[in-house]
Order: C-alpha cells, then structure tokens, then sequence
C-alpha cells in the first residue's frame, strides 16, 4: 500500500516512515504543504497521512484544495490540534480520520488499515503515475485517461501486475494475442512501441531484455525517508 506521510518534524517522520515501511507500507515523505499538495496531484495514493502545521502551505488548506479537485483518497490527520473544535475544522475540511499528537503506533497503524479497507481502491494497479483498473481494463495517467486501443490495454495489465519482474515474451504474447501461433515477436514489439509513446509522461519505463522479455519500472521513486 503506497502512503505519502506529509511531516515537517524530520525526528517525528523518521520514526513513522521506519515503523511504516517495516509493517510493508511504501512510504513517500515530504516536508512542506506545498510539495504534499503537488505529490497528491500526480502520483497515486492508497492513504495520505497529514500534519496540519506544515511550512509553505497549512495543512488544512492542502486539505480543502485536494477536496476541492475532487480527490477522493483518504486523508489521515495527525497534530498536535486536538481540542475537539479543530477536529470538527479538519473533519469538515475533508479528513476522513483524526488522529492527536503524541499516539501509539499500533494504533496508527490500525486507522490506516481501517481506512484503506474503507475507501480500497479493489482490483486496481498502480505504478508511476498510473493506475489500472482491472474490472474494466481503464487506466489513467495523473487521473486523466489514456487512450488505449484493447491489446495495449491487456499488455500493460500483464505488465503492471507483476512491477520490477521480467514477463516472459511468450507469455505477454498468449496474454495479447490469444496464443495464435501465426503472430511473429515482432508484433510485441510494435504494440510495445505504440504503447510506451502513449506512457511517456507517466512516471515509468519499460524495459526490453532482448529474447527474455520486458518488464516496467516505477521511475517516481521519492527521496528515501529519513
């Protein structure tokens, strides 16, 4: 599950990201409203975890301008802002959760699972800046829809289920084209021409290991938390 932690507090976010990313949270970290308000724009995210006291640009105001891009992802608060009043602020600014500052981790954790499994995104790939859903084959780029003919749309699933693997030619090619034995590689490799120009711009790469395979790659890695 991917998760950008929006934390000024560099001590604070350390110790969030390590505890996070040990229980198999992909964590991305950021440090000013700004820079989170822009994170959440273009990449995907399963959960968003917010301080209000950001530099730059508050964290209520991140808040209320994802809302109003109409964001749907879920937004954990956490802050030192714990009189029920600011809760009530931030709870009707768009947080779907509040969490005051000091809690336990254990508990974290546990409102981030609740969260996800209240507002998970089921049957849906991410990588880069894209997100795939499998029920109907569409994928968008930045939340803005690409235009993909049908092949192209089953190889880029075959290719965004199994991210940073090597799929085998063979495979990719039964997966598009019906294991018609009548279909020479080369038509992979046209198809795959036509669908990385329709990819540029979406935060990945796909790589051709020449008579292996082709596997894509998540070119958006962040800094690496603290």
């Amino acid at each position: 599950m991917r998760l950008l932690l929006a934390e000024d507090d560099f001590d604070f976010s350390g110790v969030l990201s390590r505890y996070l990313a040990g229980k198999g949270w992909d964590v991305l970290c950021c440090a000013d409203g700004k820079e989170a308000l822009t994170l959440a724009r273009k990449q995907a995210f399963d959960v968003i975890l917010l301080d209000l006291s950001l530099p730059q640009l508050d964290g209520l105001e991140v808040l209320q301008r994802l809302r109003s891009d109409n964001s749907t992802t879920p937004v954990l608060v956490i802050t030192a802002r714990s009189q029920v009043a600011e809760k009530v602020v931030g709870l009707e600014a768009g947080a779907d959760d509040y969490l005051g500052k000091p809690f336990d981790l254990v508990e974290l954790e546990a409102r981030l699972k609740a969260l996800t499994r209240r507002f998970g995104r089921d049957g849906q790939l991410r990588c880069g800046l894209l997100r795939f859903d499998q029920s109907s084959g569409s994928c968008w780029r930045s939340e803005m829809p690409l235009d993909l003919s049908p092949r192209e749309s089953t190889l880029l699933r075959a290719l965004m289920a199994r991210v940073d693997r090597v799929v085998p030619n063979r495979e990719l090619l039964t997966a598009v084209f019906g294991g018609d034995e009548s279909v020479k590689p080369e038509a992979l490799d046209v198809l795959l021409h036509r669908l990385r120009k329709k990819l540029l711009g979406a935060g990945v790469e796909v790589v051709n290991l020449r008579n292996v395979g082709y596997l894509l790659r998540d070119d958006t890695a962040g800094t690496p938390p603290p």
